[in-house]
């Protein structure tokens, strides 16, 4: 049976309230819609087509989730989403639910999602007529006194109809007889009783007794209806009744009143003597068993006192009536008529129940965005019944209502899930009565994480220290990096940038926890310093990365002996030095030139005399390498002086190499030249000596001019590539704040500090001045200058030592 829909006059047609749901904007559509029903419809009956009520696409309804959501433990409808019809899912009794209110309706709301919208709606239970009048007993008994005079009333017993409207309880008739009519009278909620109205007076004489029948009628078509047999003893007259003081009282007790409270007296009087005028009160023959449980009557002295747990939700007014009887052999009977009032006690705590939420929340959810979808409510009356609803303070969540008993759980600020993973939310519920009642509801949400953090490096930049002739494929820095967002968007990886293409084939990174290893071994001579970048991603989409630089410095190895420019190796052993006889001591006669490639104390030259001709005419200088008479020459002195000078570095190891150096004593090359060719006879083989010697003399003159050029334009060059590569790259591997170390990433431990040297080179035919200066050079041996003087030959070296600490590096694996 199709239920009639009918619009509620509050809510127009379309009327909707705009809310922002999760993950975006969505509308929420509040409208009240309205059915009625039979009750008793049958499973699978139509209410109404709610779907094409609240102009919602039908297709559209299998993605969105449609329910319906009604209080109670039973789903009384359902919706067919298929024809969008709203169907009934459960027998419906409207005794069963509302007993005797009416009008009687089933609330329920219409739950829509992707987007939400809520609807709500009530479907009235129509009475049918599907139940009989009842009387509380088959039959009867009146006691009346012949002595009775016309127009005496008495009351009968009332039937029951759990029907209501029409369908219930309409009229009573009474069978024909010639002593009583019936008069059918309605009490202040509706209902109908009857009275039996004396006529004719009685004779007792004439008829002891009579029988009539009772017909109770419902109105509905055809009328149902009950019978009840009503047996009358007519007995002597007892001529006074009792009285009641009043007819009705009243009396107002509060639901929660203790078993035992008085709630009326209620008083009779008869003017009898004797038994006939002794009372008893007793509660009148068809008053409800329910009544009966919850009052109890003294019959002696008229006390009404509350017997069972009285509920104001269950009932609101009571109306009991009451009886005295006089104790004569034909009582007397008065009746009255006690209506008590139950009064509300704040007794029933609010009730909140959860419908939808929605978990986890991104942390990037706008604010507003709805949470959860609650409800309250409160058995309770008045303020009693008033319920405010409250979120427990410092939480980015806030609660509004747009529909009555219905709250909405919002964002109320922006979610950082790496502060907050997830919210315990206590809401509670409080009623506005005294004392006031409330409950806790606790409700988990869920912050589900976006990535919104780059990586994080633990240093902006790395400096790391390698010896040189490293061994291939060894880690020597462990880059870290952290990312406080969650799962994919926390997963790093760690790349080289392009940028060097030496770097790429020197250096690689593994991917996954950036630990950076060496492929080849490097030298320190070959390249000091490499720096490179690299960058830090996470997982997530889009990924957001960091760049993290890295400078390699090479710490240098003494893996190179000192290397002699002068005199050349390779010269021809009978180029010679000459020095004048009678030579005073200290006069400089040569100088012997060597460079060491390695870097600090490595490449810081001493010079040794290992052997001489004459070991007590000449000295060396140990770090200068020059050559001095050690005392003035005498003619009796060799002509002809040999001397092996022994050049060792300050490494470790130390590595050496020597020099042979040849002096002459003469007054003029012309007389070595004799000496030196100790001319023969024209057959002597050694006539061309002469010729040979000055030859070798020319070429090596040649040489040495040209190899010292070329040494000074490589020393003048690198000179110029370190000062800008020095000063573009402040590096810090030169700084001298103050003495320090180096970290062996090889070998471990530290190395001794590093030396620098200088070199001064002079030419026969000019004065010259090269100053080999860096930018880190500090010497304790005085400035870095020499002043060459005309007419000596030679090069002239000196050694200036450094001592720098280097800053500590980072950590190296």
């Amino acid at each position: 049976m199709n239920g009639v829909a009918v619009r509620n006059r509050g809510v127009t047609t379309g009327q909707v309230l705009s809310l922002l749901l999760l993950f975006g904007v969505s509308d929420w559509v509040s409208a009240a819609i309205r059915y009625a029903i039979p009750e008793e419809a049958r499973r699978g009956s139509v209410v109404g087509n709610v779907v094409a009520d609240l102009a919602l696409d039908l297709g559209r309804l299998p993605g969105r989730r449609l329910r319906v959501v009604s209080g109670g433990n039973k789903k009384y409808f359902g919706v067919d989403l298929t024809s969008g019809a709203l169907l009934v899912s459960e027998r419906i009794d409207r005794e069963e639910l509302c007993g005797a209110l009416s009008p009687c309706s089933l609330s329920f709301e219409i739950v829509v999602e992707n987007p939400l919208e809520l609807y709500s709606g009530s479907v009235e239970i129509q009475d049918v007529n599907d139940n009989d009048p009842v009387f509380p007993s088959s039959q009867a008994r009146l006691e009346i006194s012949e002595s009775v005079a016309a127009g005496a009333r008495f009351p009968l017993e009332s039937a029951q109809d759990p029907d209501v409207g029409i369908n219930s309880l309409q009229t009573y008739q009474l069978s024909a007889n010639p002593h009583f009519a019936l008069d059918v009278q309605a009490r202040v909620d509706g209902s109908k009783y009857a009275e039996l109205v004396l006529g004719k007076e009685l004779d007792r004489e004439e008829q002891r007794e009579l029988h009539l029948v009772l017909t109770a009628l419902d109105g509905g078509s055809p009328p149902r209806s009950a019978h009840v047999q009503i047996h009358i003893d007519v007995v002597d007259a007892n001529d006074n009744a009792p009285v009641f003081n009043q007819s009705t009282y009243k009396a107002s007790v509060r639901e929660n009143t203790p078993s035992g409270t008085l709630v009326a007296r209620i008083s009779a009087y008869d003017l009898d003597d004797g038994p006939n005028g002794d009372i008893i009160y007793s509660f009148s023959s068809h008053t409800p068993a329910k009544v009966r449980e919850l009052f109890a009557l003294d019959s002696a002295t008229g006390e009404l006192r509350v017997k069972g747990q009285l509920d104001y939700e269950e009932m609101k007014l009571y109306e009991i009536y009451l009886q005295a009887k006089d104790k004569g052999a034909v009582p007397g009977v008065a009746h009255c008529k006690v209506l008590v009032e139950v009064v509300d006690v704040n007794d029933n705590a609010p009730e909140v129940t959860v419908t939808s939420v929605y978990s986890p929340v991104p942390e990037d959810a706008a604010p507003e965005t709805v949470v959860a979808l609650l409800s309250v409510m409160d058995l309770d009356s008045h303020d009693n019944g008033l319920v405010n609803c409250f979120i427990s303070p410092g939480i980015p969540f806030m609660l509004s209502s747009s529909l009555k008993n219905y709250y909405t759980l919002k964002t109320k600020a922006a979610l950082d899930r790496e502060k907050a993973s997830e919210y315990n939310i206590t809401i509670t519920a409080r009623d506005s009565g005294l004392p006031p009642l409330s409950v806790v509801k606790q409700i988990l949400v869920q912050v589900s994480d976006v990535n919104d953090n780059a990586p994080k490096s633990s240093q902006d930049s790395y400096d790391v220290y390698v010896l040189e002739n490293n061994v291939p494929g060894i880690p020597i820095l462990n880059v870290s990096a952290t990312d406080p967002d969650f799962g994919r968007n926390a997963h790093l990886s760690y790349t080289l940038l392009q940028g060097d293409p030496t770097v790429d084939h020197i250096f690689s990174i593994n991917r996954e926890n950036g630990t950076l290893y060496l492929l080849t071994s490097l030298d320190h001579e070959d390249q000091v310093e490499f720096s490179m970048m690299v960058q830090v991603q996470d997982g997530g989409s889009p990924p957001l990365a960091t760049n993290v630089s890295i400078s390699v410095f090479v710490t240098d190895l003494n893996d190179n002996a000192p290397t002699v420019l002068y005199p050349h190796p390779n010269t021809i052993a009978t180029y010679t030095n000459v020095v004048a006889p009678g030579t005073p001591a200290r006069h400089m006669v040569t100088k012997v030139v060597a460079v060491d490639v390695d870097a600090g104390y490595n490449a810081w030259i001493s010079y040794t005399l290992l052997q001489a001709t004459d070991p007590s005419l000449f000295s060396v200088g140990l770090h200068s390498g020059e050559i001095f008479t050690a005392r003035q020459l005498q003619e009796d002195d060799a002509p002809q002086h040999t001397l092996v000078i022994l050049l060792k570095d300050h490494g470790e190891p130390v590595l050496s190499t020597s020099a042979t150096v040849s002096i002459s004593v003469a007054e003029m090359v012309k007389e070595v030249l004799t000496d030196l060719t100790d001319v023969a006879p024209a057959n002597d083989p050694r006539r061309y000596v002469t010729f040979y010697l000055i030859l070798a003399v020319i070429l090596v003159s040649a040489a040495f001019f040209i190899t010292m050029l070329s040494v000074g334009i490589f020393k003048c060059y690198k000179w110029r590539q370190s000062k800008e590569l020095f000063n573009s790259s402040r590096s810090t591997l030169y700084r001298t704040p103050g003495p320090f170390h180096h970290i062996d990433a090889v070998r471990g431990g530290f190395t001794p500090p590093n030396f620098y040297h200088q070199v001064y080179l002079t030419m026969d035919s000019h004065q010259s001045d090269l100053l080999c200066k860096k930018p880190f050079t500090s010497s304790p041996m005085g400035s870095c200058q020499s002043t060459m003087r005309n007419g000596e030959p030679g090069l002239y070296h000196q050694i200036m030592g450094t001592a720098s600490r280097l800053p500590m590096p980072a950590k190296v694996m």
